[in-house]
């Protein structure tokens, strides 16, 4: 083992046993643990934030289960590498051995043409899948191949997930247990690893260094005192070398966070400023303006309406047009956002109407408003005395659409803006004191 080889690899556990968090997956008698046990391993994909354990769990359960173990990354391969590998794979089929794992890490990354050479191979059962992707598959795994897989949500690692690990690697790896560390406060060092191991492991690793350098050659030849971390230590080390920008992890939460607060904050210079970020980084531009598209409707909504036909023509003009061209696109659509008038009322609605639901479960949709295709559901009253609503003055009057037991329950709640101040005008004449417009 060298001592170049980062800690992160080397604290890389062998056993679901040392395997740290996500014990909704693989504690005991979990649904993906009993699979591992049981030998029965689906193709599946983990969906989760960077450095909790995706690529581990993937050779953990190829080691467990002696199986062959190939690796590519959606990044660097394309559908050669793909054919390639299932080429290799199909060799090493026999009557009585395992399927061999396909690990793919950001499987995102791969296109409509790439996924497709997985499709008969995952059909036919010469490998088993195992994708790794930090965004959500249902966007960006196509329908065919995400069919034929499980979906499995890996979490942020927990605060005692951390400091567990934390101590491991202090007390066992080869290099840290032959140092005295000791770690006075941890608050600092937990928050920057933000639920990420391999940004845990980073940051002792390059605290202890960096303590260990500033120290002269006759300390460091008789090193008596102890390397003490504390938040400011921590704090200044990591300011120090803090990268501009990670696409792969290490400030992409962080960054993306600011981004739209700014946004939310009506603030297009601090927005302009978070999304130059991202651009010099070769953020994902799909990622980003899939962003504005849900911002527009969470945070804007029906205060300015056309901020989200604005959103989603950014989203379709910047998947046309990619970089660097895309970068003014989406400027104009983060100022235009920003500087739109605010209001999550749909969002708040659409929040109270589900808690509803939960709470009251399955209420009857009321006789009046049902559907009545058959004469026998004609009988039974299904459609009776629905008023048409423009047989009316206005095309407009009133009734009850709403179960009975919350009929006049309010979900929509019009914010102080001009747009909605008039839907609530226009409401509060429609409906008077029904639902307190």
């Amino acid at each position: 083992m060298s001592i170049n080889q980062p800690l992160a690899d080397r604290m890389r556990p062998k056993t679901l046993d040392d395997y740290v968090g996500q014990e909704h997956l693989v504690g005991k008698n979990s649904i993906l643990r009993n699979s591992i046990e049981s030998g029965n391993i689906p193709s599946f994909i983990m969906w989760g934030p960077p450095g909790v354990g995706k690529t581990t769990l993937a050779k953990i359960i190829a080691n467990q289960q002696k199986r062959s173990f190939y690796q590519l990354s959606a990044v660097h391969s394309g559908v050669k590498d793909v054919r390639d590998t299932i080429q290799k794979a199909q060799k090493q089929q026999f009557f009585d051995r395992p399927n061999p794992i396909l690990f793919i890490d950001e499987i995102h990354r791969f296109n409509k043409s790439q996924q497709d050479s997985l499709l008969s191979s995952v059909e036919q059962g010469i490998i088993t899948l195992i994708g790794a992707t930090t965004e959500n598959p249902s966007f960006e795994v196509i329908s065919p191949l995400l069919s034929r897989c499980q979906v499995y949500i890996l979490k942020p690692l927990e605060n005692e997930d951390l400091l567990k690990l934390m101590e491991r690697a202090l007390s066992s790896d080869i290099y840290l247990r032959e140092k005295d560390v000791e770690i006075s406060e941890n608050e600092a060092i937990l928050r920057y690893s933000g639920g990420d191991a391999r940004k845990l492991y980073n940051i002792i690793e390059l605290v202890i260094n960096s303590e260990i350098a500033e120290r002269t050659e006759s300390e460091r030849g008789n090193i008596t005192e102890p390397i003490v971390l504390t938040n400011d230590t921590v704090m200044e080390r990591v300011q120090e070398n803090i990268a501009l920008y990670d696409k792969k992890g290490e400030q992409h939460y962080d960054i993306i966070s600011a981004f739209i607060k700014s946004i939310r904050g009506s603030d297009p210079n601090a927005a302009v400023y978070w999304l130059a970020r991202m651009v010099e980084g070769g953020e994902d531009v799909k990622f980003i303006a899939r962003r504005l598209v849900i911002l527009a409707a969470e945070d804007i909504g029906l205060a300015n309406p056309n901020a989200l036909l604005l959103a989603q023509s950014c989203f379709d003009a910047v998947n046309l047009i990619g970089w660097p061209e895309a970068r003014i696109i989406l400027s104009e659509a983060a100022i235009y956002l920003a500087t739109s008038p605010k209001s999550n009322a749909s969002y708040q609605a659409i929040n109270e109407a589900q808690s509803t639901v939960r709470q009251e479960g399955d209420l009857p949709v009321p006789l009046h408003i049902r559907n009545a295709p058959t004469p026998l559901m004609k009988e039974l009253g299904y459609g009776k005395e629905y008023k048409y609503a423009h047989d009316y003055d206005g095309n407009f009057v009133t009734d009850d659409y709403l179960p009975d037991k919350i009929k006049d329950q309010t979900f929509y709640n019009p914010q102080q803006n001009q747009r909605e101040e008039e839907l609530r005008q226009r409401l509060r004449k429609l409906w008077g004191k029904k639902y307190g417009y």
